[in-house]
């Protein structure tokens, strides 16, 4: 299974824990989330494209380094989505929320 889809699982169910922060919870937020992970999956793809989290012969970490590649190219993923992304999550937001209040 490839390591991007199953870091999506628990981000989903981070949209239906309790609220810790005290703040209201919109019925936007789990659209708002999935669009972010969606962002981030997509940059996590273009990082590995561009090479990041490949192996270096100059470090040389062997076989652990390459199994844990990926885990790492999603944490600067999600990093980025964080700080703003390049807002392809935004985009994506906007056309679920007009879709989802065109279906009511």
């Amino acid at each position: 299974m490839d390591p991007t889809a199953q870091t999506l699982g628990p981000r989903i169910q981070d949209a239906t824990r309790p609220n810790l922060t005290g703040a209201k919870p919109s019925p936007d937020d789990p659209l708002r989330q999935a669009a972010q992970d969606l962002e981030a999956s997509f940059l996590a793809e273009m990082l590995k494209a561009a090479g990041a989290g490949q192996t270096r012969d100059a470090f040389g970490g062997g076989a652990g380094e390459d199994q844990f590649s990926s885990f790492l190219v999603q944490a600067q993923a999600d990093e980025m989505v964080k700080s703003g992304g390049i807002g392809l999550a935004e985009s994506l937001f906007n056309a679920l929320k007009e879709r989802a209040d065109g279906a009511l």
